[in-house]
């Protein structure tokens, strides 16, 4: 680490008093010379300068030269794009987000314009041209979870905002995170929330990465049944307590023996809340300025964000790349990440990552789903049916698979299109 300047590791009067008991002889040159903390050479110029004129003696810093300046087309980019910001983003009252991102423009000058310039640079013109806005205090997180290793907790979590202001509605942004290494390991955004995009998000995850050892989430219904908040739900009819009953995604958990830990604050989804700002920070911002209005050229935006949040960014607590500090974890075997395996009875994925409902078999061999009948030929009366229902909205079809007993009965498909008012 480069020595400090003389003038900022003590002041004129220590200076003063060192030179001055040198001159008396009160102590020799080698003492005087470790106590400034200079050079041979240095020292004996500041006795010949301080002997010779005390009364105007100073180690005060004078720049020999002017300060080194960008070119004036930087600057000009620098003010554009400062100016777009406050006029198309701060000053707009449609626009969700009202700060300037000053990383964000540095960034762009460099994607853009191909000009590298220092962030002080930027906030430096900032201040001097009115588009500065100092930072917001810090948000207190109570009850942190700390994790030692990869797939020990997975953050996950989703954000209703309006990301693209020219679209003119909101979407939902749902992200998991590897608690350990700060990666994005899921990321999408959906017109509207279900139960159903949550467990897409959990199969994305699974499937590519393993199964970690536990889920962070907060205490939405779609995680937990909660008695007295969840009025709507139809086992509140049942006088259930809460956790008595389970959600669709938490009986995924349950099948494959993950784990859930429930935040029990807003404040202490502090981790996740941190991406989340920098993701919804940059795709707005990108949005704007490309003039986004659907969702499938934000989902373009969303991608190539997470991308560089996850392979280019340093994260500020740990120091280090998510991308790279995930894969030394995986490679080191600093990991809780267990192999996917499909475990009998199941026979497919979508018997695990689907909704589920129960229904029981008519006289006619029958069962009814959302006012659709589906004949179950080798059922019996009376039977109760499993029904794990994959809605799949590549395709617009909907396989519903049969089971009793964990014994496979067959399966049906219906179009998506045919259940009127039923979201998957």
């Amino acid at each position: 680490m480069a020595k400090q300047q003389l003038h900022n590791r003590l002041s004129g009067e220590q200076v003063k008093f060192i030179l001055n008991k040198y001159l008396i002889g009160e102590i020799k040159a080698g003492a005087a010379i470790a106590k400034l903390g200079v050079g041979r050479t240095r020292f004996y110029q500041l006795s010949a300068a301080y002997e010779s004129d005390r009364a105007n003696f100073s180690i005060d810093y004078a720049r020999q030269s002017p300060t080194r300046k960008i070119s004036s087309e930087i600057e000009k980019n620098i003010l554009a794009e400062l100016k777009f910001e406050k006029i198309n983003i701060i000053d707009k009252q449609d626009v969700p987000t009202k700060r300037y991102n000053y990383s964000y423009i540095k960034n762009l000058l460099k994607d853009k314009y191909s000009q590298k310039v220092s962030l002080d640079t930027i906030i430096d013109r900032a201040k001097a041209n009115n588009y500065y806005l100092g930072k917001p205090p810090k948000k207190i997180h109570d009850r942190q979870i700390l994790s030692h290793y990869a797939g020990e907790l997975i953050q996950h979590d989703s954000s209703h905002h309006l990301f693209a202001p020219d679209a003119g509605v909101k979407w939902q942004l749902i992200t998991s995170l590897d608690d350990f290494s700060r990666k994005i390991l899921y990321g999408d955004l959906w017109e509207e929330e279900t139960s159903f995009k949550h467990i897409l998000a959990a199969q994305e995850v699974i499937l590519h990465y393993g199964m970690p050892f536990s889920y962070y989430v907060d205490q939405h219904s779609i995680f937990r049944y909660v008695k007295d908040r969840d009025i709507k739900s139809y086992w509140v009819n049942y006088s259930k307590f809460t956790d008595d009953a389970d959600p669709q995604w938490k009986r995924v958990m349950k099948d494959l023996k993950i784990e859930i830990v429930y935040a029990l604050s807003p404040q202490a989804k502090g981790k996740i809340e941190r991406p989340y700002q920098w993701l919804q920070d940059h795709l707005v911002r990108t949005c704007v300025r490309e003039g986004i209005k659907k969702i499938s050229q934000a989902r373009e935006v969303l991608k190539s964000e997470i991308n560089r949040y996850n392979y280019q960014q340093v994260h500020s607590t740990t120091k280090e790349i998510p991308a790279v500090r995930f894969d030394r974890a995986i490679r080191e075997k600093q990991s809780l990440f267990r192999e996917f395996k499909l475990e009998p009875p199941f026979q497919s994925t979508k018997d695990i990552f689907c909704l589920r409902e129960e229904r029981i078999v008519d006289g006619y061999r029958q069962i009814k789903f959302h006012k659709k009948v589906f004949s179950l030929t080798n059922a019996l009366p009376g039977q109760t049916i499993d029904l794990k229902i994959y809605p799949d909205h590549k395709t617009g079809v909907m396989e519903v698979r049969f089971w009793h007993q964990d014994k496979y009965l067959g399966a049906q498909r219906l179009k998506i299109s045919d259940l009127n008012n039923v979201h998957f």
